[in-house]
């Protein structure tokens, strides 16, 4: 059996050799191309520093995956033209009773940890809990894709290889680096862990927050918080300004002269949805109510964004905000995050 398998291998590589250098199709369909496509791959493996036995091991145990292809397909393209739906349905599924109190409980049982964190980076407590509650439900479902099967199927599928390619070889150096194949789950399209971090990312953030020389993040309370904060941190958070608040707008607020006229070069339809920057004492001269103590000085500056519409709730927005877009690019997804941190922390 060894020598069949043996054989098997020797097979693969050669027939991996006569396709190192073919230029594969943007949209590969066969999945009997796989394999020819994973090889070709070697170079930019060895050049990241993962070893020719850790590649050869693993590669030739990849099989195509149609499932995560059919999910990458069926992503929403989200046209300029398409209607925006309300915020209010999706604030009541992610900002609930259930994800508040365990969130809660999670903070209080873990503020030894989380003061620490939060001493060492100015990154709030609440908002380390909020990210792990929305992400994963506090660790409840981190997803049992395989990572490397996923990934190495949406590299080679091609819709998106600029993004997947990339993954698929850092989550080979993950492995190469002593993370468990067992532990390399995640969901469909790469995200892995308590924080659901991308491959990538892991390599570039993960930190060890309890001392043991390893960023476990599937198992570690202590290194999930610690590298949720790093992230923070190498996007841009500043200490001690709320990521926003919660604001009354007058009816007669001339909203036309609030338009931003930048253009975002990432996710501009997030971002046209946000006004102009304004002083918080700007926005206090045009009527618009801050609430006392919310943490904002009048000297912040601060956008304004009406999620439902005139005459719903609408926020004052700081540039925590938008770090919290960097984790994830919706208004929506942060909105909720920053709501959640501030039930978190009653």
């Amino acid at each position: 059996m060894r020598g069949t398998v043996l054989r098997i291998r020797t097979f693969i590589a050669a027939i991996a050799a006569c396709f190192t250098f073919t230029a594969f199709p943007a949209s590969a369909q066969d999945p009997a191309g796989l394999q020819p496509y994973l090889y070709s791959l070697r170079d930019k493996a060895e050049a990241m520093g993962i070893s020719r036995a850790t590649f050869d091991r693993v590669v030739p145990t990849l099989t195509y995956n149609p499932r995560v292809v059919e999910l990458d397909r069926g992503q929403p393209g989200g046209s300029s033209s398409s209607a925006i739906p309300p915020f209010a349905p999706y604030k009541a599924r992610h900002v609930d009773a259930a994800r508040i109190n365990r969130g809660r409980a999670k903070y209080q049982a873990l503020r030894p940890r989380l003061e620490a964190i939060e001493r060492r980076t100015g990154v709030p407590e609440s908002i380390m809990v909020a990210i792990w509650g929305h992400e994963t439900n506090y660790g409840g479902y981190t997803g049992d894709f395989d990572l490397l099967r996923s990934l190495a199927t949406l590299a080679y599928e091609g819709r998106r290889r600029s993004l997947f390619e990339p993954e698929f070889l850092a989550t080979l150096k993950m492995l190469d680096d002593g993370v468990s194949r067992e532990q390399l789950k995640g969901s469909w399209a790469g995200a892995t862990g308590y924080p659901q971090f991308l491959p990538s990312v892991y390599l570039r953030l993960a930190k060890d927050g309890d001392g043991d020389g390893r960023a476990d993040i599937w198992r570690s309370e202590a290194d999930t918080l610690a590298s949720i904060a790093n992230y923070f941190v190498n996007a841009g958070w500043r200490p001690n300004v709320p990521w926003g608040v919660a604001v009354s707008v007058p009816s007669g607020l001339d909203r036309s002269d609030q338009v931003n006229r930048l253009v975002s070069p990432r996710c501009p339809r997030v971002f046209e949805r946000h006004s102009r920057w304004r002083t918080v004492a700007e926005w206090r001269a045009l009527g618009i109510g801050v609430p006392p103590g919310s943490g904002l000085r009048d000297s912040d500056l601060a956008s304004l964004i009406e999620p439902d519409g005139p005459g719903r709730t609408a926020y004052l927005l700081t540039g925590n905000y938008r770090v919290i877009l960097d984790y994830n690019c919706s208004n929506f997804y942060a909105l909720s995050v920053g709501l959640l941190a501030d039930e978190v922390a009653k």
